[in-house]
């Protein structure tokens, strides 16, 4: 093997690292609003990913069966379809079971582990216990070849570009719109929020939706590198919880500069090691660092 091929091959492998990198930062962005701004602890969060997922399957499924011509336009419009139904269902959460269970961190852990459950449940008996895949457009198949031995996915860069958008719309959000004054004045300090006006339960409850609709727009890009099953997103969830906990907890970009880490190590170890070894390696790596900082890397300081 030459050394032309061996830096190839290392290219390849880390631009998995991104793919890994973009769906670990969805989900993290999520749950880094979720916890690190309302100190919700969501066990349920991977299965907002699966319904976004699903969301995908059953456009792609229903676009070839009435919509044939359509099928080459359809997955824009299911990414955002995959958002707004993750969103509802979370508003929904919040107002029926989260709202009632605020800084009572221990029964929310396992009310949203039952929901977790439950709603996988759900996805067994109305969509079924085998993995799915939606059919992709065309646009969304093959490679990029920048020179020769050097083939780069067209699903990966889709997937990076659909996770930049979603970062930046979301840090445009929380610092130039209402909504995101509401809640960084919340994790400020909520009782002064209350006073000047603010309606910090009903702020909670957009942040809640726009948390899970976050993991539903990784589940859509989740679906051009993998197949779904009822207990896709489950995999997802402590890997997720690990990015936002190693990055800080209420840090937006420790979330990325986390996720990148993470993936990057786990994907490039796995050309070495088996995927197990590789995430023991990560995880034994994440755990050293957090007992030097256990604060995190990026800890944003807020006051209570």
């Amino acid at each position: 093997m030459t050394f032309s091929d061996m830096l190839n091959i290392g290219l390849m492998q880390g631009f998995a690292g991104l793919s890994l990198f973009s769906v670990l930062l969805l989900m993290g962005l999520g749950l880094a609003i979720i916890f690190g701004q309302m100190g919700v602890i969501n066990m349920a969060h991977g299965e907002f990913m699966t319904i976004g997922a699903y969301t995908i399957y059953m456009g792609s499924t229903l676009t070839e069966k009435y919509a044939p011509n359509f099928l080459q336009m359809y997955f824009p419009v299911a990414i955002v379809a995959a958002f707004l139904i993750a969103f509802a269902v979370g508003w929904l959460t919040e107002w029926a079971l989260i709202r009632h269970l605020y800084k009572r961190p221990l029964d929310t852990l396992l009310a949203t582990w039952g929901l977790s459950l439950g709603l996988q449940q759900v996805f067994r008996t109305f969509i079924g216990p085998k993995e799915v895949s939606p059919t992709l457009p065309d646009w969304l198949m093959g490679s990029w070849s920048p020179h020769e031995g050097l083939d780069i996915p067209i699903n990966g860069l889709f997937v990076m570009g659909l996770t930049a958008l979603v970062t930046a719309l979301l840090l445009l959000a929380l610092y130039k719109f209402r909504w995101g004054l509401r809640v960084r004045a919340t994790v400020s300090n909520r009782m002064m929020a209350d006073a000047i006006g603010i309606n910090t339960k009903r702020t909670d409850r957009l942040s809640f939706a726009i948390g899970c609709g976050i993991a539903g727009v990784a589940g859509a890009a989740f679906t051009t590198i993998g197949s779904t099953g009822p207990t896709s997103g489950s995999l997802y969830i402590v890997d997720s919880f690990l990015v936002v906990t190693f990055g800080g907890a209420a840090s937006l970009f420790g979330t990325v500069v986390s996720a990148f880490g993470i993936a990057q190590t786990q994907s490039i170890s796995e050309f070495f090691l088996s995927g197990s070894d590789a995430k023991v390696l990560t995880l034994l790596m994440v755990v050293m660092i957090l007992m030097i900082r256990p604060q995190g890397l990026f800890a944003a300081k807020v006051r209570r």
